[in-house]
């Protein structure tokens, strides 16, 4: 699992469940960076949802909107912190109770009580579709909320000659660590991380506008661009929205659930993680940021790491001078620069046997053909240096012209 995102680097944007995000992407070999672009409020230390929730123990609502599973725990525990729990249990006994999915109707069963109604796609647009369809004229409608934004249901029902009371169960204050915010975007801007991830559409705003004051808002985008550096990650199409309004494409899982958006990040990084090949020396991994022959680390530069990738990617095959050239910083033309690239990367342990001359033609790795056993190869392949090195042996000529060795 470790091999999945090895060498990666992952910034989180949430303060909210951010550990156990950061923990399912560290499970899989990621690097994680913290930019917490707002903090969260405590629902228990949020006088303002204690206050609404004695109004509506006062004045129960004929309906009520229930969007997250974890919002409605949280307002139980904090009613119950406040010794209002049992009273808001029994308000809600008569009230029709609508579930924005699954995980909302199970937290809402946990709490004793009955879901009327689950919204299968779980978006707010099929709830709003599925109330105003029964009518909401006159009605008294509660919303809980999961933080920041309704997704459009106050304003709706209200519309609709609802009276709507709005339930936010804990709340968006400023970023806890505003310099942990400007290396984030600084590390996105300069391609230095492989993913950026959003689990709220507030975040996701929050952060272009942290981008635009900092200065690195064009560059943001441009990382971010589809054909960018920067893989962008969103936990659902509302989240999205702040994205896609200034030409971001993030990737979205079709069930807005963290576990769903790792799986999506997996699938979308994994082939960016690594270039695995296997050596006569054991198997090379070379990744984004780094490079293991055998689990050793190998101490190689930005060039030389560049190079190796290169070479692994090819599965054996040449890799021309050009190609090197192609890879390296600058713009140099002098091929005697792609012979030096390749000189310094011999230097490091293990790779001198492993990185071959093909002569007149480039550089290819020693690589074990995947039919044929280990032991067989690592003993074909102890040769010398001029007869290893010999453009007749390359695999990638046709067996006839191949030469013969003892």
């Amino acid at each position: 699992m470790q091999e999945q995102l090895g060498g990666l680097r992952v910034l989180l944007t949430n303060q909210r469940r951010a550990a156990e995000l950061g923990a399912a992407l560290a499970r899989r070999g990621a690097a994680i960076v913290d930019a917490p672009v707002l903090s969260i409020v405590p629902h228990a230390d949020d006088d303002e949802l204690t206050d609404r929730t004695r109004d509506l123990i006062a004045d129960p609502p004929d309906v009520l909107v229930v969007t997250t599973g974890v919002g409605l725990r949280g307002w139980v525990e904090a009613a119950d912190a406040a010794g209002l729990a049992t009273d808001l249990l029994a308000a809600l006994a008569d009230t029709q109770i609508v579930a924005r999915g699954p995980k909302a109707k199970g937290a809402i069963l946990q709490a004793g009580l009955s879901a009327a109604w689950t919204a299968e796609s779980e978006t707010a647009a099929e709830v709003g579709e599925y109330l105003l369809a029964q009518g909401v004229e006159g009605r008294h409608v509660a919303v809980q909320h999961h933080g920041s934004g309704d997704d459009g249901l106050d304003a709706l029902f209200a519309d609709a000659g609802a009276r709507v009371t709005p339930v936010v169960v804990y709340r968006v204050g400023p970023s806890p660590d505003p310099a942990a915010v400007a290396r984030g975007i600084d590390l996105v801007a300069d391609k230095q991380v492989d993913a950026v991830v959003f689990t709220s559409a507030p975040m996701a705003a929050e952060f272009l506008d942290r981008a635009r004051s900092h200065g690195r808002f064009e560059e943001v985008v441009a990382a971010c661009h589809p054909q960018g550096d920067v893989l962008a990650a969103a936990v659902g199409p509302v989240t999205a929205g702040p994205l896609q309004a200034v030409g971001i494409e993030p990737i979205v899982p079709d069930r807005y659930r963290l576990g769903a958006l790792v799986r999506e990040l997996v699938k979308a990084l994994a082939p960016r993680a690594a270039a695995r090949v296997h050596t006569p020396a054991g198997t090379l991994m070379v990744r984004t940021r780094a490079a293991h022959l055998e689990g050793r680390p190998l101490p190689l530069t930005p060039a030389g790491l560049a190079v190796l990738r290169l070479l692994a990617q090819a599965q054996g095959a040449v890799v021309t001078r050009a190609a090197i050239l192609a890879e390296l910083p600058g713009d140099s033309t002098n091929p005697h620069t792609a012979e030096m690239a390749v000189a310094r990367l011999r230097e490091a342990p293990g790779l001198r046997p492993l990185v071959q001359t093909v002569v007149k033609r480039g550089y290819r790795l020693d690589v074990l053909p995947d039919d044929v056993p280990p032991e067989n190869v690592r003993t074909a392949n102890m040769l010398p240096d001029e007869v290893r090195n010999d453009p007749m042996l390359d695999p990638s000529r046709p067996r006839a012209e191949q030469g013969a060795h003892p």
